[in-house]
């Protein structure tokens, strides 16, 4: 059986390659989606890909991706990746590893940015790497 790799994606992304380009790329998320495809077969992996502009949907698919045995989850929880309590939470009760995905560097951005409540339970992050650095990431979690 192929292991999965939960994709999960917060509030915004679905707005890549039109929102901000100068931070984001020009990359859009089915860009993004497209070029993880190929990584994950080329690693043995499933991916399972989604996006939500809602907390509550990421605290639930962070359940999901724990009952389905997922064998890891790449979370970029955009603007919640500084906000979430609820996210740390989830995190904390799952027993799937959790890497964070950032597309620019928070820490290079506004203050407000610096602190990372997902960092708080993540195993690892991959940032400013734009689009490729989720298949950094996607690498970390076939090495787990």
């Amino acid at each position: 059986m192929t292991a999965t790799v939960f994709v999960l994606n917060g509030p915004n992304l679905n707005l890549l390659g039109t929102r901000e380009p100068d931070i984001y790329g020009a990359n859009t998320l089915a860009d993004i989606e497209a070029m993880l495809e190929d990584k994950a077969k080329r690693l043995g992996l499933a991916i399972d890909f989604r996006q939500t502009n809602h907390e509550g949907v990421l605290v639930d698919w962070l359940h999901e991706a724990d009952a389905a045995g997922a064998k890891a989850v790449l979370l970029n929880a955009a603007a919640y990746t500084h906000t979430s309590i609820a996210l740390l939470d989830a995190i904390k009760a799952i027993g799937v590893p959790v890497i964070e995905v950032h597309l620019s560097d928070p820490v290079t951005r506004e203050e407000f940015r610096h602190t990372s409540y997902v960092g708080m339970a993540a195993i690892d992050e991959v940032k400013g790497m734009g689009g490729p650095g989720y298949a950094v990431a996607l690498e970390k979690a076939a090495a787990l």
